[in-house]
């Protein structure tokens, strides 16, 4: 920043303004088309070239044109002039045209609040722990720039103006604190949108086709945490459940409509042991589907959900979610579900589409002419062992399927994700007369040992099969398991081949290893990253009616402390009112005792009985420099002159202002 000493006062102001809008401007740019980025940056550095070279500001005429075919362009882009995404990307043009056209002070200031507010909106897309730190700079620097253009008279460095900043905002910190515990809470977030809020969203679809959780399973993002509040189960019993598929029409696999009217089963349903008892926080998705431990009691609360179940024991929300969501939910894993049911009203699971997969329905044919009377165990076992015993790969990037996919797999390709194995599982299940049905949802999870959090994330959806059995009812069978028995035990990453290339299998090994510095860094920032979601994004009127409940029990507890603070504190607003008694009145007297407290510091302290041109002549054998004691000397004749010649109001107020511009320069 020494450059900036070697320019003009208003050079350096327009330069650290310009600095803080790009740093306002800049977490907008992912989100917007690309020509509204470049046209901001171009813009910006339009207005730095013009303000280094000092050239005019371009005219009107110009503006005006350049201005209107920018919001045309808008317009083209997202075929609207309102919502989320439209009214920001004209925010930030405006705020990048505004700064071409500062002529007086009033644009100025203009400039520094649409500055604030388009800081404001970037939160509309992303409420992450980085953007926030972020935002927290971005405001400092803006703060910075706008106590550089208060200045009337010398203008302090950088570095102390930043400090000032500093100051200001943590100033402000407790109130801002207060208000975000205590001020009444909405129920979803304030800057929630209708329409366009969550149109990025990826999450489970309610139908599966090859190449579906494929492609889900390369994202990265979250779509829960668990918080376990009894022991955790083991990673192979980690099975969340979301959706049930029974409807298959060659190729893609959906769920059994319900008509209207339609008499749901009574299920039966019969609990071993003790229940897991957990608390999820789920992202939002967009979906109406909600994850849960198989299997999940049906006693569920969603707060502003309205929630339903079904005979396949999914949990919906008649809404879609579209904020992030906390409940509490138990699973037995040990349980017998609808056993004893009559096969006829089971007959909807063995359906099959006439002339699809002709090879796979002769094999699960051959299969049940030699074991007449197998049970449906031992058949589900034929074809495990096929799986286990034959070439069969697990892989995201299985080759295309044709018009027969379950053919194609079972018989050619041999190679395929989670979909391929549970939907091929299903259809040689009920070729053999055997009721099957596909599960898709989330398998395992991520343990956090830092802050004990499970971290489900959209790479671990999953898909697997349930058959059933007069006798046992519906049974969980993952054929995924028999081929890559690690994607279950451990996780995906360990279940698929190391990427080859850039020599990054050293890196990826040294990240999976829980003890290496890169997973407890990793760990570390997760933990930090779960607590903001936690008790910051996730601070609504059920938890702040609840911390607030507890602040209040605590206050009730501790009435001798709080009684000893308020005598603390009443002590304290005695001495400040004493200091502020004791502060003198006339500015004039403030700053000459704020001179002579500075040169006490420097071992020059003025007797009481020593006057303005006694204390000068005492001062001029401090060791300063000359530029000092010309400050100095400058200072104490002007102090001199208004505390005991006669002057004018005008001349007083100059006065003043010159001294409080001197002050510093006496340091």
């Amino acid at each position: 920043m020494n450059w900036l000493g070697t320019l003009t006062r208003d050079k350096s102001d327009t330069l650290l303004l310009l600095a803080a809008a790009l740093m306002v401007l800049a977490p907008h740019f992912p989100y917007l088309p690309l020509w509204i980025s470049a046209l901001a940056c171009v813009t910006l550095l339009w207005r730095a070239g013009l303000t280094w070279l000092g050239r005019r500001m371009p005219p009107v005429w110009l503006l005006v044109p350049v201005a209107l075919a920018a919001m045309g362009g808008v317009y083209l882009s997202y075929r609207t002039l309102l919502g989320r995404d439209a009214g920001v990307a004209m925010l930030v043009l405006l705020l990048a045209f505004k700064l071409l056209e500062m002529r007086a002070r009033r644009d100025l200031f203009v400039v520094l609040f649409l500055s604030y507010f388009v800081l404001l909106t970037s939160f509309l897309y992303t409420q992450s722990m980085p953007a926030a730190l972020w935002a927290a700079a971005a405001l400092l620097v803006l703060l910075t720039a706008q106590q550089s253009f208060q200045y009337s008279g010398a203008v302090p460095p950088l570095r102390r103006r930043l400090l000032g900043a500093l100051k200001l905002a943590a100033l402000a910190a407790p109130l801002a604190l207060l208000l975000f515990v205590a001020f009444p809470r909405m129920q979803g977030p304030l800057w929630g949108l209708p329409g366009d809020a969550l149109g990025g969203k990826t999450g489970l679809s309610d139908s599966m086709a090859p190449g579906t959780l494929s492609t889900l399973a390369q994202s990265d993002d979250i779509a829960f945490r668990v918080r376990f509040l009894d022991a955790a189960p083991a990673q192979p019993q980690l099975y969340w459940r979301s959706m049930v598929l029974g409807d298959y029409d060659g190729r893609t696999w959906t769920r059994v409509p319900r008509k209207r009217g339609l008499e749901r089963l009574e299920v039966a349903i019969h609990a071993r042991g003790t229940p897991v008892r957990y608390e999820a926080t789920m992202e939002a998705s967009n979906s109406r589907w909600l994850a849960l431990l198989e299997l999940a009691g049906p006693e569920l609360h969603l707060p502003g959900y309205r929630l339903r179940d079904t005979d396949e024991m999914e949990q919906f929300s008649a809404d879609p979610l579209t904020r992030r969501v906390r409940y509490q939910a138990s699973a037995w894993l040990d349980y017998s579900l609808q056993a004893g049911e009559l096969p006829q009203r089971m007959a909807r699971w063995l359906e099959l589409p006439a002339g699809y997969n002709p090879r796979a329905l002769a094999q699960a044919q051959q299969w049940r002419a030699a074991q007449p009377q197998a049970s449906a165990q031992q058949l589900s076992q034929l074809v495990l062992a096929r799986f286990r015993s034959l070439d069969y790969r697990y892989t995201l990037e299985p080759p295309l399927a044709g018009r027969d996919a379950v053919d194609t797999f079972l018989f050619d390709s041999r190679a395929g994700f989670c979909e391929h194995y549970a939907g091929a599982y299903v259809v040689l299940m009920r070729a053999m007369g055997v009721h099957a049905r596909v599960v898709i949802g989330y398998q395992g999870g991520e343990r956090n040992p830092l802050d004990g959090y499970l971290t489900v994330r959209q790479s671990d959806a999953h898909a697997w099969a349930e058959i059933w059995s007069q006798a046992s009812g519906w049974q969980r069978v993952d054929p995924t398991a028999a081929v890559a028995p690690e994607r279950v035990q451990r996780n995906l990453a360990r279940a698929l081949p190391r990427p080859a290339g850039f020599g990054l299998g050293p890196l990826i090994d040294l990240q999976n290893d829980p003890d290496s510095w890169l997973a407890q860094l990793r760990f570390a920032y997760a933990a930090l990253n779960n607590s903001w979601n936690q008790w910051v994004l996730d601070y609504n009127p059920d938890r702040q009616r609840s911390f607030l409940g507890e602040l209040g029990a605590a206050v009730a507890q501790w009435r001798a402390v709080l009684a000893a603070l308020a005598l603390m504190a009443a002590t304290l607003a005695a001495g400040l009112w004493w200091w502020l008694r004791r502060r003198p009145a006339d500015p004039l007297d403030g700053l000459y005792t704020a001179f002579c407290r500075q040169q006490a510091r420097h071992g020059y302290a003025r007797s009481p009985a020593e006057g303005p041109r006694s204390y000068a002549a005492r001062l001029r054998a401090m060791p300063a420099s000359p530029a000092k004691h010309a400050a100095m000397e400058q200072f104490l004749h002007l102090y001199g002159r208004l505390k005991y010649g006669a002057g004018g109001t005008e001349s007083r107020t100059a006065s003043l202002a010159a001294l409080k511009t001197l002050l510093p320069l006496c340091r």
